[in-house]
């Protein structure tokens, strides 16, 4: 078995909305944390090594599809999460995280009865 220990699975969580529309996923959650973490969608993008504009397409076109917005926009001075966006962001990576060390225990298993 030594040859699967270092076989770890990496889950990506995509949520959609009822109409099967794709939502929220890895990109737009780390665009989420930047903001959170930066005061800033500039500067959230910029350290995800990506065009502003880009950055501000993917939200508005998020926030479009949610049907709620993400950001708090304070022109220059930057932007902050909206309440609606900090609740999903906190579910998204809760259910990541459960995902994720749910996958590994599993890998562990299927490993172990082969």
């Amino acid at each position: 078995m030594t040859a699967f220990n270092t076989i770890t699975p990496d889950v990506r969580i995509s949520l959609q909305t009822e109409k099967g529309n794709f939502a929220y996923g890895p990109g737009i959650a780390a665009l989420c944390r930047g903001v959170r973490d930066t005061g800033s969608l500039n500067r959230a993008a910029k350290n995800m090594h990506m065009a502003y504009s880009k950055a501000w397409r993917i939200i508005k076109e998020t926030e479009e599809s949610l049907g709620f917005m993400l950001l708090n926009r304070d022109g220059a001075r930057g932007s902050t999460l909206t309440d609606e966006a900090v609740k999903l962001l906190d579910a998204y990576d809760a259910l990541s995280a459960d995902v994720q060390a749910f996958a590994e225990k599993r890998l562990a298993e299927i490993f172990e009865k082969n």
